[in-house]
């Protein structure tokens, strides 16, 4: 497999577990019985702040992950995928994880200095099926 489907793979599970540390945050306040169970009484307190920009990091990713996957696997199909589109899906994957990590962390301006990383990537892969 090639690196830039291999960085496709690890986004995609780094997306399968996103929603599990939110969930994760919810059980931890509505505990254990409350976390698997229907969760149909709400708990007093609501989400912990980590648990919600959990939420919104996986939200991020689903919507950043459908382009990355159009990229890559157009790069892939025409041929094209190359070491620069190599790279770029691994600053993608790379700056997915430092953007999970800081965001959950509530870590400013680090969440948005990784973002960027993982959209330059894009690019990177992008500029190669346009002008390469």
């Amino acid at each position: 497999m090639t690196t830039d489907l291999t960085m496709l793979v690890w986004s995609a599970v780094l997306c399968l577990i996103l929603p599990n540390v939110a969930i994760g945050a919810l059980s931890s306040v509505g505990g254990l019985g409350w976390g698997i169970g229907n969760r149909d009484t709400p708990f007093a307190g609501g989400m912990p702040a980590w648990g919600a920009r959990a939420q919104r990091a996986h939200a991020n990713l689903v919507e950043n992950l459908v382009v990355f996957a159009a990229l890559v696997l157009a790069a892939h199909v025409t041929g094209r995928a190359n070491s620069w589109t190599a790279l770029g899906a691994q600053l993608f994957f790379w700056g997915r994880v430092g953007h999970a990590i800081t965001y959950i962390a509530g870590l400013t301006p680090w969440r948005t200095l990784v973002f960027g990383v993982a959209i330059v990537g894009e690019w990177m892969i992008a500029f190669q099926l346009l002008f390469g």
